[in-house]
């Protein structure tokens, strides 16, 4: 009966040894799923920016009629991170005059912007 206890023990003790040396493994394997899923978010978050930025354009033209000149921010908010401001292709001054550019891009509150022209056509998201 002893000698199967001990048997016991030591196919236990190597079992668990096992899983001490798989450990780095798995660590491995979540970070990169950690990885992967967060730049699939973000490009999930610049993809819906970019539509709902081109959306809320039209929607403004087609109700306001509204006057894109020099360039309004049209959302400060228009995905996670994102804001949509109406710009000049080609670029000219009045785009870079931080009065022309949504107050949460120049503030810091958000990181990146969706650029649209004054027919909504899409310029840059970055």
């Amino acid at each position: 009966m002893a000698k199967k206890i001990v048997i016991l023990l030591l196919v236990g003790l190597t079992l668990s040894g096992c899983q001490n040396i798989f450990q780095p493994l798995v660590n491995a394997s979540e970070a990169v799923n950690q990885t992967v899923n967060a730049e699939q978010q973000k490009q999930a978050d610049r993809t819906q920016a970019m539509i709902k930025c081109q959306e809320l354009c039209q929607n403004t033209l087609s109700t306001d009629g509204k006057n894109f000149e020099p360039g309004p921010c049209l959302s400060n908010a228009i995905a996670p991170d994102w804001v949509c401001d109406v710009a000049h292709s080609p670029r000219q001054a009045a785009d870079d005059d931080p009065a022309n550019q949504c107050e949460s891009f120049r503030a810091g509150r958000m990181n990146h912007f969706v650029e649209v022209d004054g027919n909504c056509n899409l310029i840059k998201a970055n």
